[in-house]
């Protein structure tokens, strides 16, 4: 199994040099904490950067020094996020450019271009993940085939990028509520049978996936039926309330709300999961009488306070049904992004990171 990683879009550096003082800042410290030889990252790269890597080798390869000289390597990327993911307010503008935008196809090409040259002697692979298209609204025909099309131009790019390099960089779709690709199921029926499935399948976010209220194991399973495969997963969890109506229930989730990233919410009600596109119109709209999950990142080790719950179970059972359907691992990366709009005064970022490792190392690393 690949050492676990964990996401720098945690950080907000948006340039190169930024990017190497923000893994003196907080990753180093994270491997110093945990003893380790060697820390695995997820890296992020805003646009301005890869975009600069892809077109300067010398500076891949100045990038790939800097993270041997720390202990650090880089087997996955996160290009879900384009730049800007730690403004004021976030929200909607996560998902743009679209698969529909030039920008995004060009944006995952230089990232994959980066990727080949900072990939450790030791990955079969490289991965980088992506948004599950767009927000699902609008969203047409047209829209549709253009991003089809964005897909299989950057198909040709990575086969002939595999040819060259004899390692293969995938495309790891990231099905979340409220976008296109929903649901794995949605993810599952876009992509089965269309992508090259060398190239192409799933980043399996097991925040998301809980938010869904999908069955862990059988979203699993069909992807592997299809023919798809995990390429990566965002070892995540969600807030859970199971009783949302009452004082207590509303009085706790309410203090998650904050201004800068959607909080998707869905309710498990018995005529259908019942949806809500952030928390504060979930609490005025939804009514609340059956479990809520929250689209909200919570630190893998550290257990809400009651009445509020997180979903590490369905992480738990989702990682045992990757590895018993592809018999290893894919990429595990760790992303909680959100730990500066937690409630409250939260613990010291490096500790904390590392804690969540050493949690993710601990549930998720036996067996492999």
């Amino acid at each position: 199994m690949t050492p676990i990683a964990y996401c720098t879009n945690v950080h907000p550096a948006e340039d190169l040099a930024g990017v190497v003082a923000q893994l003196d800042r907080y990753a180093v410290p994270v491997r110093e904490e945990l003893g380790a030889d060697v820390l695995a990252l997820g890296l992020w790269l805003a646009e301005p950067v890869a975009r600069g890597l892809a077109e300067d080798p010398a500076a891949r390869l100045r990038l790939a020094g800097e993270l041997r000289a720390r202990g650090l390597e880089v087997s996955t990327l996160n290009a879900f996020p384009y730049g800007g993911f730690h403004h004021e307010v976030v929200k909607h503008s996560v998902y743009h450019p679209t698969w529909t935008d030039p920008r995004r196809l060009s944006y995952t090409i230089a990232c994959a271009t980066a990727l080949a040259d900072l990939l450790p002697d030791s990955a079969s692979y490289g991965s980088i993940s992506t948004l599950p298209l767009a927000w699902r609204e609008p969203w047409t025909s047209d829209d549709d085939a253009g991003a089809r099309d964005s897909f299989d131009e950057l198909t040709r790019f990575l086969r002939a990028q595999a040819a060259r390099h004899g390692r293969p960089i995938r495309l790891a779709v990231e099905p979340e509520p409220g976008c296109v690709l929903d649901t794995v199921a949605d993810a599952v029926d876009w992509l089965a049978g269309r992508v090259d499935h060398d190239h192409v399948g799933l980043c399996l976010d097991t925040c998301h996936l809980a938010v869904s209220f999908a069955d862990p194991a059988e979203a699993v399973a069909a992807i592997h039926r299809s023919g798809l495969s995990v390429v990566k997963v965002q070892a995540s969890a969600a807030l859970e309330v199971a009783e949302p109506g009452t004082d207590e229930g509303r009085e706790a989730i309410a203090a998650f709300v904050e201004p800068r990233y959607l909080h998707q919410v869905r309710e498990n009600a018995p005529e259908g999961v019942l949806a809500a596109d952030d928390l504060p119109e979930a609490l005025d709209d939804l009514p609340a009488t059956h479990p809520w999950r929250v689209h909200f990142h919570v630190p893998l080790h550290a257990r809400p306070a009651a009445p509020l719950t997180s979903t590490t179970d369905v992480l738990l059972t989702a990682v045992e049904a990757v590895r018993a359907g592809a018999g290893a691992m894919p990429h595990v990366e760790v992303e909680t992004y959100t730990w500066t709009v937690l409630p409250g005064a939260g613990p010291d970022l490096a500790s904390g990171i590392a804690a969540e490792l050493r949690w993710a190392t601990d549930h998720l690393a036996n067996g492999a």
